[in-house]
């Protein structure tokens, strides 16, 4: 998301990519609209009709459905059409020449290039401001890598398109991950890569432009500036230096440049405990509305401690508006008939919110 998204248009539908088709993907998005029709009311699935046809189908006959009918799939033409489809129904845009369904828990280069070829079309119709946003169902790294894909994830994917829509370098169109619930947002300085690398890439450049995102990002969705808490690297965030260097010959700089620049941010903080004063509860208010971390799980273990159903990953510094469950595919219970929607319907919910 940013302040200058070329969406015109909060009306504009929403694309829901159907996600790995060996995963629960398609399986979530046949119960979110089974049993939050009223949410997903505007949204359409990028996708491939079998493999939606054979996630309703489980849908029906595992949980029951409508005496055990499956939902109904009306394929549109294009985008604006899942507005005239009735309550019910579907709406799919097919895209043509889409591997079908794969087998259920087994990685898969079709699945993986299904998964992404949805991604794709979805970030270059959002950037041409056809859809209003996209939410992403889970995609399979080793299946998109088997694909031949060269990104990691949707976040480097996406950040890609919109890299080459601009005309600009990948570094030129800095990305940032958020996961938010309820009660608990947190932004991180690095992705996916490993801790080591995680590490090195905590540099005062990097820290000070994961403040730009991020206070750009909140203050158009919140209406102001929002409160930043920031999580120092060490523990007990160096303990004056006494167990690293990082909070006070980068972190504090950064923080320090970036209140110079108008922001509200407060820290380095020890990051065992920025969390629970950042966590907004019945009556325990969060001293912050979003805690910077410096690395994935630092960031993303107490988010999803506090319920993986209500989690949604959100992309920050695109021009587009992309949100997704913070699940992943889920191998291990595919086709079993038992995933939860919930936080597929959250994050569609979060999704209309940052686009208005």
């Amino acid at each position: 998301m940013s302040p200058t998204s070329s969406i015109p248009d909060a009306t504009a539908p929403i694309a829901i990519t159907q996600g790995d088709s060996a995963g629960i993907g398609p399986e979530i998005i046949a119960k979110a609209f089974a049993g939050s029709a009223q949410h997903l009311q505007g949204c359409f699935v990028v996708g491939e009709l079998q493999t939606l046809r054979r996630a309703t189908a489980l849908v029906a006959h595992v949980c029951g459905g409508e005496q055990g009918i499956a939902q109904p799939i009306a394929v549109i033409d294009k985008p604006r059409d899942a507005w005239s489809v009735p309550p019910g129904t579907i709406p799919l845009l097919a895209l043509p020449d889409l591997p079908g369904p794969q087998p259920y828990g087994e990685v898969s280069a079709l699945a993986g290039e299904a998964a992404a070829r949805c991604v794709t079309w979805s970030a270059q119709a959002a950037l041409r401001g056809e859809i209003a946003a996209l939410v992403t169902a889970p995609l399979h790294k080793e299946a998109l890598s088997l694909a031949g894909v060269k990104f990691p994830g949707h976040t480097e994917l996406l950040q890609a398109e919109a890299a080459a829509h601009a005309g600009v370098p990948l570094a030129e169109m800095p990305v940032r991950m958020m996961l938010a619930n309820d009660e608990l947002r947190t932004v991180l300085v690095s992705i996916h890569v490993s801790l080591r690398e995680a590490i090195a890439a905590v540099t005062q450049p990097q820290v000070l432009q994961t403040l730009r995102i991020t206070h750009a990002a909140l203050s158009r969705h919140l209406g102001r500036a929002p409160r930043i808490g920031v999580a120092g690297l060490n523990p007990h965030a160096g303990e004056g230096g006494l167990f690293g260097e990082e909070e006070i010959a980068i972190i504090a700089p950064a923080i320090a440049q970036a209140g110079a620049e108008g922001m509200d941010v407060h820290g380095p903080f020890a990051p065992d405990t920025i969390f629970m004063r950042a966590r907004n509860a019945p009556g325990h208010p969060g001293e912050f509305d979003v805690v910077l971390a410096m690395y994935h799980d630092q960031g993303l273990i107490p988010v999803k401690y506090l319920g993986v159903e209500k989690g949604v990953n959100v992309t920050l510094g695109l021009p587009l508006v992309r949100t997704s469950p913070d699940h992943g595919t889920a191998f291990d219970i595919a086709g079993r008939g038992v995933a939860d929607a919930d936080s597929l319907v959250e994050a569609v919910r979060m999704a209309r919110s940052l686009a208005l």
